[in-house]
Order: C-alpha cells, then sequence, then structure tokens
C-alpha cells in the first residue's frame, strides 16, 4: 500500500480526489494551512494530516517525509504583486523536500497554454512545472477550463450566460478552449497513483472537442433550457476592463476575475494525446462539454456539490481576534444583540440556520440584502452572487454569499465572518441554549471592529438597516422553527 502526500486537499480538486486514492487503496497524507478546515470533511479520519505553509521547509518535508507520491495541486489566484514571487519560493520549498525525502513521483496539475508569450498567471504557473521538473521525477499535467459543479470556470460561464441575454464582450470570446470535465481531470490524475514507474514529462489533458468562449456560453444556455445570449466581441474591452465586468456579472471577486481573465486571452487547447499513451481515457470515454455542463447541474439540482472553487479561495485570511474571545482589548467594538426564545427544539432552530443565505435571503428584506451585495460587487468584493454549496446544510469553511463559515457546532452555534469590502472586519453569529423555563433561546450577534474614522462613519451609516433587518431575521427564524415543529 502506498503513501500518497496531495497538497491543496481543501480545494476544489484536491477535496475530490482524495476519496478516490483512498477508494483505490492508498494511504494518503494531506497537507494544509489550517487543519480545522479539514474538520467536516467525510474523509477527515481516514488521513494524516500535516499543518503547514508551503513557504516552511520543515513543515514540507515532513509531509514528503515517506512517501512515494506527491500531488501539487496549489497556485495562486491572487491578483498582487507578491504572488508570482510566493508560487516559487512554495515550489523551491517542495522540489527541496522532494528532493531531500527521496519522492518517486511527483504530479502536478498546471494549465493548457500556446507557445509564446503568456499572461503573468500562466507564466508563472508553466516557472512552478519547471522547478519541480528540476528536482525530481515530474508529471505535469496541463488542462484547460475544468468544468464540474462548483468550479470557477463553470461558475463564470453560467451566470455570464444566465444574467446577460445580450452580451458585450471582450475579443477573448472568440478565443478557442478545450475544457475538461471535472470526472475526467479527476480520473488522469488518479490514474498517476497507480502507474507502474516513475514519469518524467508533460502531457495535456482535456475533453474530446475545442469551442470558442462564446460557443461555451450558448451550450450552456442550451442545457439549462435558456435563451441563447447573443454576444457581441468588441476590440475596446481590455483585459482590465473585462476582470472588473466579469467581477460585476459573476460570483467571482476581482482578484480571481483577473487571474482568469488573463489567462483567457490565449487560444487553450490540446497539442497532442499523448496522454492516451500512458493512461487510457476512462472506460466510457471522455465527456463533451455539453454533457459535462448537464452533469454539473444535476448535481447542482440533487444538492450533492462536494467542493466548491469558494470554499478553496478565501478573499480574507481568518481575522483575529475572533469575537468569541472574552476580552477584546485593544480593539474598538460595535455590536448589536438580539435575544428571541422559543418552543422549537435547538435541532430544529440548527436546521433553520443551516439555511441562511442563498435563496433564503437570511428570512427578512430580500431587497435589502440583495442591494448589499450589489454595492459590495461595484466596490470589487465578491458580492451575493457565490450562494452556497448547499442548500440546506453548512460546512465548516463553507461560504454563503459574502460570509464564510467561521465556527460551527451541531445545535449549538453557527458563525460567519464578512468577506466584503468594508472598513473593518465583522462577523454574525448565533448561539443556540436552553432557557431557565424550558424553552430555547436564540442569541443573534452582529460584531464589528472597525478600522479608523471610516470604519466608525460606515458603522453608524449602515446603523438604519441594521435596526430594520436585525429584528425581522431572528424572529423570522424563530417563527420559521417553530413551524417546522409544528409540522
Amino acid at each position: 500500500m502506498s503513501l500518497v502526500a496531495v497538497t491543496g486537499a481543501s480545494g476544489y480538486i484536491g477535496g475530490r480526489l482524495v476519496p478516490l486514492l483512498l477508494g483505490k487503496g492508498h494511504r494518503v497524507r494531506v497537507f494544509t494551512r489550517d487543519a480545522q478546515r479539514l474538520r467536516d470533511v467525510p474523509w477527515r479520519g481516514q488521513v494524516e494530516v500535516v499543518e503547514g505553509d508551503l513557504q516552511d521547509p520543515s513543515a514540507v518535508a515532513k509531509l514528503c517525509k515517506d512517501a512515494d507520491l506527491v500531488y501539487y495541486l496549489v497556485h495562486s489566484m491572487s491578483s498582487t504583486r507578491q504572488f508570482t514571487a510566493q508560487e516559487k519560493a512554495c515550489a523551491q520549498a517542495m522540489a527541496q523536500a522532494a528532493r531531500e525525502q527521496g519522492v518517486n513521483q511527483l504530479v502536478y496539475l498546471s494549465g493548457l497554454h500556446p507557445a509564446g508569450a503568456l499572461s503573468e498567471h500562466l507564466a508563472s504557473r508553466v516557472a512552478v512545472g519547471e522547478i519541480l521538473s528540476a528536482s525530481a521525477n515530474t508529471l505535469v499535467l496541463q488542462a484547460g477550463l475544468v468544468i464540474g459543479s462548483g468550479s470557477a470556470s463553470f461558475e463564470m460561464v453560467r451566470h455570464l450566460s444566465e444574467v446577460l441575454p445580450v452580451m458585450p464582450a471582450p475579443r477573448w470570446v472568440l478565443n478557442r478552449v478545450q475544457p475538461i470535465a471535472i470526472r475526467d481531470a479527476l480520473h488522469y490524475l488518479a490514474a498517476c497513483a497507480d502507474l507502474p514507474r516513475p514519469v518524467h514529462k508533460t502531457y495535456d489533458i482535456g475533453g474530446p472537442s475545442s469551442y470558442t468562449y462564446a460557443q461555451l456560453m450558448k451550450i450552456y444556455a442550451q442545457v439549462a433550457g435558456l435563451r441563447e445570449p447573443k454576444i457581441w466581441a468588441l476590440p475596446l474591452l481590455t483585459p482590465r476592463l473585462a476582470s472588473h465586468w466579469v467581477n460585476l456579472v459573476t460570483p467571482l471577486p476581482r482578484t480571481l476575475a483577473s487571474s482568469l481573465v488573463q489567462s483567457l486571452q490565449h487560444d487553450c487547447v490540446m497539442g497532442s494525446r499523448e496522454i492516451d499513451e500512458l493512461i487510457a481515457p476512462p472506460a466510457e470515454g471522455l465527456c463533451d462539454y455539453r454533457r459535462a455542463v448537464q452533469l454539473a447541474l444535476e448535481k447542482m439540482d440533487a444538492d450533492a456539490v462536494p467542493t466548491s472553487w469558494a470554499t478553496a479561495h478565501p478573499v480574507t485570511a481568518p481575522a483575529e481576534p475572533l469575537p468569541s474571545d472574552p476580552d477584546w482589548s485593544g480593539h474598538k467594538a460595535y455590536t448589536d444583540i438580539r435575544r428571541a426564545t422559543t418552543t422549537a427544539t435547538e435541532a430544529q432552530l440548527f436546521s433553520v440556520l443551516q439555511r441562511l443565505g442563498g435563496e433564503s435571503t437570511y428570512f427578512a428584506f430580500p431587497g435589502l440584502w440583495k442591494l448589499r451585495g450589489l454595492l459590495d460587487k461595484l466596490a470589487g468584493g465578491v458580492g451575493s452572487r457565490r450562494g452556497r454549496r448547499s442548500h440546506s446544510t453548512l460546512a465548516l469553511g463553507d461560504v454563503m454569499d459574502w460570509w464564510r463559515v467561521e465556527a460551527l457546532e451541531e445545535n449549538r452555534l453557527l458563525r460567519l465572518r464578512a468577506e466584503m469590502r468594508a472598513p473593518g472586519r465583522a462577523w454574525l453569529d448565533y448561539r443556540i441554549q436552553k432557557g431557565t423555563d424550558g424553552q430555547t433561546e436564540l442569541i443573534q450577534r452582529a460584531v464589528f471592529f472597525p478600522r479608523g474614522l471610516a470604519g466608525r462613519c460606515y458603522w453608524w451609516a449602515v446603523y438604519p438597516f441594521h435596526a430594520a433587518i436585525f429584528p425581522a431575521t431572528i424572529a423570522n427564524i424563530v417563527r420559521a422553527a417553530q413551524k417546522h415543529e409544528a409540522d
């Protein structure tokens, strides 16, 4: 039984690859910056977890120790000036650890790209592959758009197709791309762990056909039963303007939209099918784009999306101190606390709380919540289009609109951390406890740490919004729980 190490296990692809490797009988060790993020994944008890930073040589060495194969499934989607240096540092730490620990095989998922000049993000991904290849046997798989429920590429295409019936678009909508269904990408990745001998080569992977981006949006509309969008390619839309446009129309924050738009400036199609000589295609054949869209929509309709791009790409790092700390010394904190009692049980209240966000829109004033999401989008934030991974349940690290689940204790606590653009840090939490009279008490608390004068002005500017929405929210949550009790 081989030991396989996986970086990016809390990410979109890594989170789906780990259970496949376990199903094949491999021992699996995963690497994460925060082990708590893996608390609620179904395979947590079956893997060894190494916590650390990829730029820390000692932590990466611990990951690689005695490993036969290491999957390198991380890359930065940041638009900061430091991302290239960060990616290089992480790759160098992995290369050194793989060499010193005697790792037989590295597997790196990179991106399809043409020859010649590349965008900064694509060039960085290519450079990472070169760094890894210089240290150990490295099998590089180059993929284009990955299409599956919860993938960033699929969500971009979906929202562009659904929101705009007439779409002024950049010239790159006429570029060609060869998308790959998530199930096929996972097929190739998982098969790497069963190869009889180490491989040191780069291979392209993709679906059976290539399309223009305009065709991708039209096919999506056909499959989803929507009217096909009319697309006008305009030469005046620069990548910078296009990233603002994608940010506004889709759930992707501006940083991620900028990264994707930069990568869309080129044709991204397979150069060859040499991969078939190493790994045979799936027994049922490669999934074409139309079928990949159908499968993704079916997963969404069944509320069975296992991983999401939004969970994998936090907009902000966890903030300290947490609002659960008994002492917030040194911090100015504004709070809005509401309480309500009910005959509903703790479990019934918690079930309702898990439906917050998305289509439920927090059970009060949906227009105001949508307006707040729109304002965040206009400011370059995530807005409310991220929605939810699941309609009915939450897990630690999940996102709902501009919130992220920071703490989750069944029938006791739900804490959400805001990832919207604001001059300060914000949380919304709900605590459930048994009252002295035998009833159940729900405590709703909004906490805001302002940043400077702007933060203080912001709190008082939104105070009328809070005064209207927070009492109605907790009242409607209790009412929904009591209705559940009656049913």
